[in-house]
């Protein structure tokens, strides 16, 4: 959607597209319009103590209660806004995006992403404000229809007071291990590849896989703010590949900045994203018979080596927009109880109401387990296309979809493919970025019409 939100929350730069003005007025909308308790965790980054400063006086001058929870994973903030029984959440997290990118997203009551709908009011609420006196480049992008609602906030006894959530971790990571601990499984014997990528779950992910019995040798476990996913976590692999080497251990573990993704490392280095968790996850759930409707939810960026894969399993694939959201909007409206996106981000409905690293980890592992196979063979289940993706860097992404020139290059490669392949060219919702995906049995073949098609999108959008 255009104006604040992005495809997942409100993002950019800190201190100069996410000012604490703006973070202060998200803050304040989600007191008045979600509710009187709201639970606020972050991220390592430098600009988290600002923002959720920030937040939390925006809360609490509408009049309500924020709960701190300081550094924590994002699906720990949608986990304890239901158990503590909160309004909302709010997580301050730019997710895998550069240190210096900070972000603000919600929860509703029930630990789910808000709806186009209630982002629409939130939206309304802070460009009512904006008009008020706060200028700033993001509300230039907002309605000039927006309707200009009064919002009269509280004054004395009324005004919202904070307190921290100290055991906030624990509660966490202690719902992950009676998840596990609940079907049987021990991880005792399995030594995991940890890299936390200096981010959130720095403080959840290792204890909770050495109490559930496993040796974990972890990397980048410290941080300074400035340090969080570069170089490092799920969207830089080396590191965890040469700890793989170095320590011999049976699976590799990495995570995003605020751990609402995974992704894995068989020994013989291979990776396993999304579709490939997906499928092992969701063939276990039907082994026995958990897998509610026969179907797993994906996007249309997933693999179609995954698709085959569960075709022949018998399992029925649906297939979103990119984005968890879509995916969980799709569960919810159907019943189904798992879905992924090849990024990493898993929903697995039966535990977290939002994609969550550190639980797909753990139940992708016990299904490793209860299978009795090499880790190398079980993932071979999935035998992908050749899949190449391009992030073209552009200045005007939103002129995407009205460029003839190229649609035309799009139409032509989709003609050369026929049924070899497919193709798949989207605006990022969250960075200044044209995604450019080919699938095609040849890799070279795909790589050739990738660049096609990206240097048609740079020259025409830059």
């Amino acid at each position: 959607m255009s104006g604040l939100f992005g495809t997942d929350g409100v993002r950019g730069v800190a201190n100069r597209d996410l000012t604490c003005d703006i973070a202060f007025k998200l803050g304040q909308a989600a007191g008045a319009l979600l509710g009187d308790t709201i639970v606020i965790g972050k991220d390592t980054r430098k600009s988290g103590d600002m923002l959720e400063a920030s937040v939390a006086a925006g809360v609490m001058s509408a009049g309500g209660t924020a709960l701190l929870a300081g550094v924590i994973p994002t699906p720990a903030v949608a986990y304890l806004t239901r158990t503590l029984q909160c309004a909302g959440g709010i997580v301050v997290s730019a997710s895998h995006n550069p240190p210096e990118y900070n972000g603000i997203k919600f929860f509703d009551a029930q630990g789910y992403k808000l709806t186009d709908f209630n982002e629409h009011r939130i939206e309304d609420y802070v460009y009512t404000c904006a008009r008020g006196g706060i200028e700033h480049p993001f509300l230039d992008t907002l309605s000039p229809h927006t309707p200009q609602n009064s919002y009269e906030l509280p004054v004395g006894a009324r005004v919202g007071t904070a307190r921290h959530v100290d055991d906030a971790c624990d509660q966490y990571c202690a719902h992950i291990i009676d998840a596990i601990t609940k079907q049987g499984i021990s991880f005792k014997g399995l030594h995991i590849a940890l890299d936390v990528g200096h981010g959130a779950s720095t403080h959840t992910s290792c204890r909770t896989f050495e109490e559930l019995g496993a040796q974990v040798s972890v990397i980048n476990t410290d941080y300074n703010g400035c340090d969080i996913n570069v170089n490092c976590g799920s969207t830089h692999l080396e590191p965890l590949r040469a700890l793989m080497k170095e320590t011999g251990a049976d699976i590799g573990v990495a995570h995003d900045g605020d751990a609402d993704r995974v992704i894995l490392l068989a020994p013989d280095g291979r990776e396993i994203d999304g579709d490939i968790m997906l499928a092992v996850c969701a063939l276990d759930l039907k082994t026995r018979h958990l897998l509610q409707e026969n179907t797993v939810v994906s996007t249309v960026m997933c693999n179609l080596g995954f698709v085959d894969a569960m075709k022949a399993a018998g399992i029925r694939v649906v297939q979103t927009q990119v984005g968890d959201r879509h995916i969980l909007e799709e569960m919810l409206l159907h019943g189904y109880n798992i879905g992924a996106e090849q990024s990493g981000h898993m929903i697995l409905f039966d535990y977290n109401s939002t994609g969550d690293g550190l639980m797909s980890a753990a139940q992708f592992i016990a299904a490793f387990i209860r299978s009795g196979m090499p880790l190398d063979k079980l993932i071979d289940v999935v035998q992908k296309y050749p899949q190449v993706l391009l992030n073209v860097p552009v200045a005007h992404k939103e002129n995407l979809a009205q460029s003839a020139e190229i649609q035309d290059v799009i139409h032509n490669v989709e003609q050369q493919l026929a049924n070899e392949g497919r193709v798949l060219v989207r605006a990022s919702g969250t960075e200044p970025l044209v995604r450019v995906m080919i699938e095609a049995r040849d890799v070279a073949r795909a790589q050739e019409l990738a660049n096609r098609i990206g240097d048609v999108v740079k020259r025409t959008l830059s």
